[in-house]
């Protein structure tokens, strides 16, 4: 499975910013699926999930800001980020447990 993670940018504080991730390979639709992310100097954390019953779960930090979502059928995976604040920066991977796509990055500006 190889995962391709687009869609990270600038983005002025407020903004918004949608985040795609392309799955190809052999692909089980039942995997849960994920948005990671590192900021600078910190380890990565959780943004949200789907796992394989269809239950969403979110960071607390960007509930109500943030919508994870997929399309089976494009096995792609998406995350929409809304109301971007500069502490939302840093490098978001996606995974389709166990495996992990390369990154795209995030940067928001005061």
């Amino acid at each position: 499975v190889q995962l391709q993670a687009s869609g990270g940018g600038l983005v002025q504080a407020g903004g918004s910013l949608r985040l795609s991730c392309a799955a190809s390979g052999s692909i089980r639709s039942l995997n849960g699926m994920g948005w990671y992310r590192q900021a600078p100097g910190k380890q990565r954390e959780l943004v949200a999930r789907i796992t394989n019953g269809g239950t969403l779960n979110y960071a607390d930090s960007v509930k109500g800001r943030v919508t994870i979502s997929r399309d089976n059928a494009k096995n792609t995976m998406y995350l929409q980020m809304n109301s971007l604040k500069p502490e939302d920066t840093g490098v978001y991977y996606c995974t389709l447990y166990p495996f992990w796509g390369q990154g795209t990055l995030v940067t928001g500006l005061q």
